[in-house]
């Protein structure tokens, strides 16, 4: 769980987001914000041992930077209001593979587990994976709809080239992503149930999870 001070920063940051506010504050960050989210990142590793080991990351490649990219935004806010975490599988970049993510922003916890942005190749190996898997997919789809809601992500307007648009699994096929996603009380950051919350989410995620990846290939050259 989160100390109180997370939030606090975290709703001053948003009301103040501006770089005097934030380095007078340094150390509050460092201590109340990051530390603590790392902390949580090494306690969800712990558990992602018991179910899912090929997600364990790295709590520095797995914690986002609070430093926001603002070259080609109009936003120009140097920070971001949230703190969040993602956990690929290894051998895999941030967002080429589906894995898992939460949030900690002011007003809530977000949780996600699929795939968000895969590259090119990714896409077709994963489209061509649905294309003979598509019936053992929907039906392991359905197993966390109640904790997680159901699977949804942006769509093509059109089958992409080299598939067929009048095969059975062509929703899935024309999807570009494939999400789960479910928020929560923001109380339960600061609740020793947070971590219990995560876990039982990402488990239940996971074998979804893992038929995303399935037709991928890692960067040593072997399937997942």
């Amino acid at each position: 769980m989160f100390p109180a001070q997370t939030l606090t920063f975290l709703r001053g940051l948003a009301r103040n987001n501006n770089r005097d506010w934030f380095n007078a504050r340094k150390e509050i960050y460092e201590t109340q914000v990051k530390a603590p989210m790392i902390a949580m990142i090494e306690q969800i590793n712990a558990e992602l041992m018991d179910f899912a080991p090929e997600y364990v990351t790295d709590p520095k490649k797995s914690f986002y930077r609070i430093y926001r990219d603002t070259r080609f935004s109009a936003d120009k806010t140097p920070y971001k209001t949230h703190i969040a975490a993602i956990f690929p599988p290894r051998g895999f970049t941030k967002h080429s593979a589906a894995g898992f993510y939460f949030h900690v922003t002011p007003k809530n916890i977000g949780i996600a587990a699929g795939g968000y942005m895969p590259g090119p190749d990714e896409l077709l190996a994963v489209r061509t994976w649905f294309a003979k898997n598509h019936v053992a997919f929907r039906k392991a789809a359905k197993g966390p709809e109640k904790l997680m809601g159901k699977l949804e992500g942006s769509t093509a307007a059109r089958t992409p080239k080299g598939f067929d648009p009048k095969h059975p699994a062509d929703d899935l096929i024309r999807m570009k992503q494939w999400l789960y996603w479910t928020e929560l009380d923001v109380k339960l950051a600061t609740s020793p149930k947070l971590l219990g919350e995560l876990i039982k989410r990402f488990r239940v995620a996971t074998p979804v999870i893992r038929m995303l990846n399935a037709g991928l290939v890692k960067s040593s050259g072997t399937s997942l």
